[in-house]
């Protein structure tokens, strides 16, 4: 679908009409983050419980300490030893988060390569739950995009899953430039806004770099008035995670927890492609500040009437 800002008009075409909209200098700024195996299976130490334990993110690499949630939560308690695989992975637990989070310390001793190569054969793609079939080898290359390059996420950026190469050699043909942003996405991304209040909702932090390369790209089609686009909500936080006083892009490296609702002065792009969100979702809050609500709205009831697929492998809409 594609959303007219200025004349509210509303169009149905297929992804590869994408290349339609661009020009020469034109610039789409991907997320290249890698979704890693981030749900292990095991089993507790002495009672041999059968456990999951989904990775967050890492907290220091040195110590190999991590912020994960766990399932049954009741029954993972401080101090406990968890065992994954033939015991090739032992973690500890040693501290309660939330009700379903802990941080977990895994006893390992050999390299960082060895580490992350541990995980990456114990570990299972973590397809989102409503997704209801059994994890396949394949989806450790389905449920990641064509440029998906730094490893850290735990969800696809999935505005970013509807790219071919194809795609991006009839982009570059044109001289579309593609410039990545690297957000690691993390599992509150998903979580819904339960409060009243926006301004009281809180973002996880979410870590994530915004390179000199990619300032130079973006800021040199914004003065040339060029039309930057955000391949979806976590290329958007990135690039308005790291606004100058002038208004333009800069580097940038760190945890951004920043949470976009209408009304918001977008910065940096003037065009966004996005997949379909759920109601109370903070992806859809996005989408909404940037088309604009009312718009918005009348979109997703096109969607609903015509039939468009929603959420991770649903369609896409490009506003602009």
């Amino acid at each position: 679908m594609v959303v007219h800002k200025d004349t509210k008009e509303i169009e149905h075409r297929s992804f590869k009409d994408i290349v339609e909209y661009f020009g020469d200098g034109d610039v789409l700024v991907t997320n290249d983050t890698q979704v890693f195996p981030a749900r292990l299976y095991g089993n507790k130490e002495k009672t041999g419980a059968k456990i999951e334990v989904f990775l967050l993110r890492e907290l220091n690499q040195e110590m190999h300490l991590w912020d994960v949630l766990v399932d049954p939560a009741r029954k993972i308690r401080v101090g406990n030893k968890l065992y994954f695989g033939e015991g090739d992975l032992v973690a500890e637990v040693i501290d309660n988060t939330t009700s379903r989070g802990r941080t977990i310390r895994f006893l390992y001793d050999g390299s960082d390569e060895e580490f992350y190569k541990t995980i990456d054969s114990l570990g299972e793609t973590p397809l989102p739950k409503y997704i209801k079939r059994e994890t396949e080898p394949e989806d450790r290359e389905r449920f990641q995009t064509i440029y998906a390059k730094h490893k850290g996420a735990v969800a696809a950026p999935t505005a970013g899953l509807h790219f071919t190469r194809q795609l991006l050699k009839r982009l570059e043909i044109k001289n579309v430039k593609m410039s990545a942003i690297t957000l690691h996405i993390g599992l509150g991304t998903f979580r819904p806004v339960d409060v009243e209040d926006l301004t009281k909702h809180k973002m996880d932090s979410e870590n994530f770099r915004v390179s000199e390369e990619t300032v130079s790209t973006v800021n040199h089609a914004l003065d040339n008035k060029k039309r930057v686009c955000a391949v979806g909500t976590t290329s958007m936080r990135a690039l308005e995670s790291s606004v100058s006083a002038n208004g333009r892009l800069k580097p940038k490296e760190g945890w951004t927890d920043k949470f976009i609702f209408p009304p918001y002065d977008f910065k940096i792009c003037n065009a966004m492609i996005t997949n379909f969100h759920m109601p109370e979702s903070t992806l859809l809050m996005m989408a909404s500040a940037f088309g604009g609500y009312d718009l918005i709205m009348k979109a997703y009831e096109t969607a609903i009437k015509e039939k468009y697929r929603f959420l991770t492998y649903g369609d896409a809409m490009l506003i602009i």
